[in-house]
């Protein structure tokens, strides 16, 4: 695989910095001093010159986005935001801006795969004003050694949270030539970074994310971002082990209804069948399903009224209705 080179890149309203070494810069491409930082324990000892150089540094907790984002609006303030870590990290920050109307600058320094900071996704902040919208980072600063740092198995899963973006941006109605390009290349950067044995592509497996991510921003969600958010929500299980375990699942789901895309999906994966793909991928997070994980099946029922009742399927058309979704959580089991 040809190494990943470093990049700036220009998106619109965005800012977009890939590379080595890039970490060094983050305080002067974020803006200079001065932010406010959402960040964790563990990532900020990571980055201690973005710690240094924030005039707050707020640690965000565990637990749900739209509920920490609430809890933490009347606390944050400053016109300029810098979410120093993973998924939920990135996400509360975009929370807190959306609920103020915008104005807050936010900047994104992944500590993961989960491509969250080139999304405008994310649940609102509870008790955000009405008509809230969305926020998606004006500066990301993707350092592999960061984003791609975690260990073997953690790395395994979120990779496969990368891949569900890749998987499912082709499939949606808002697919489109661009978007779908950043997608396959995603998915062949992601099954040939992650070997069954010897060191990750790291460098590689960072730019899949950054490229699946921006794909799932164009395309929007479907089917199976419905299953995988919905059990996190409802079980507790951590989000990229969720998409880990449902790809393999959801790929079936999504190839009988998009058939010219699945086709093109394994063609860009060197005619690897995708679900095997996201299987081989799963055996490294150390869980291939739910129930390793403490799902109880009754919990499975819940699951499945929940997301059936979700706008998003319609995005994956033919809408899945609740017996297929029960159905592929327990194949899941």
């Amino acid at each position: 695989m040809t190494p990943a080179e470093p990049f700036d890149w220009r998106d619109g309203e965005r800012a977009i910095h890939f590379g080595r070494g890039r970490l060094a810069e983050a305080v002067e491409l974020c803006g200079g001093a001065g932010y406010t930082l959402l960040t964790t324990p563990r990532a900020e000892g990571d980055a201690p010159h973005v710690v240094e150089a924030a005039a707050e540094v707020v640690h965000v907790p565990a637990g749900r986005v739209d509920e920490i984002a609430g809890d933490l609006l009347e606390r944050v303030r400053g016109e300029r935001l810098l979410a120093l870590g993973g998924g939920r990290v990135i996400d509360v920050a975009k929370a807190i801006a959306a609920a103020g109307g915008g104005r807050a600058r936010v900047a994104a320094v992944p500590t993961t795969l989960s491509g969250a900071e080139m999304t405008r996704g994310h649940r609102l902040a509870r008790g955000a004003p009405a008509g809230s919208g969305h926020v998606r980072p004006a500066v990301v600063v993707c350092d592999p050694a960061l984003a791609a740092s975690q260990p073997r198995d953690a790395l395994a899963a979120s990779a496969l949270n990368a891949l569900g973006h890749a998987v499912e941006a082709p499939c949606t109605p808002r697919a489109n030539p661009v978007a779908t390009m950043a997608a396959h290349e995603a998915a062949r950067l992601i099954a040939g970074a992650l070997p069954d044995a010897g060191e990750p592509q790291r460098d590689e497996l960072a730019l899949a994310a950054l490229l699946a991510g921006y794909s799932i921003d164009s395309a929007g969600y479907g089917l199976h971002h419905v299953l995988s958010q919905t059990l996190v929500r409802l079980t507790g299980i951590p989000h990229g082990s969720a998409n880990a375990i449902m790809l393999p699942h959801s790929i079936g789901a999504l190839a009988w209804r998009f058939p010219r895309q699945h086709e093109a999906l394994t063609r860009a994966l060197g005619g690897g069948e995708p679900a095997d793909v996201a299987a081989r991928l799963c055996a490294m997070t150390g869980a291939t399903s739910l129930r390793e994980l403490g799902v109880d099946a009754d919990a499975l029922a819940r699951c499945a009224d929940v997301a059936a009742a979700r706008d998003d399927l319609d995005q994956t058309p033919p809408r899945a209705g609740r017996a297929e979704l029960l159905a592929l959580y327990e194949h899941a089991l």
